[in-house]
């Protein structure tokens, strides 16, 4: 059961970049976007590593039997995907408003 588990994550890291690449594809078509969201978006990269990393040690530790790691891991990798989650909803709120206020998605920092 647990490598099904840890299968699923790492299936999860996979959709997650392909959901970056296609919201980066979908932002080239578009006119003009703010610098500051390509930045954003490039740093979802750097937290998808990070991730992938935290995952291979959370298997570690689940070898070891160490459930504080597991249980450390688990809450970074969740973290780390909410902080995703939060930062592209903010991002696409802020686009979706673009014409009241354009600099809304490149002045909202939550990555």
């Amino acid at each position: 059961m647990e490598s099904n588990i840890i299968e699923r994550l790492f299936e999860s890291f996979t959709e997650l970049e392909g959901a970056i690449t296609k919201a980066r594809n979908t932002l080239k078509s578009r006119e003009s976007i703010p610098e500051g969201v390509v930045r954003r978006l490039e740093s979802y990269d750097t937290i998808l590593a990070k991730q992938r990393s935290l995952a291979v040690a959370l298997c570690e530790s689940i070898a070891k039997k160490n459930w504080d790691d597991v249980n450390r891991h688990v809450t970074l990798i969740n973290g780390l995907s909410a902080m995703i989650r939060d930062d592209a909803k903010a991002i696409l709120e802020a686009l979706s408003t673009a014409s009241d206020s354009p600099t809304d998605a490149e002045t909202s920092n939550f990555c």
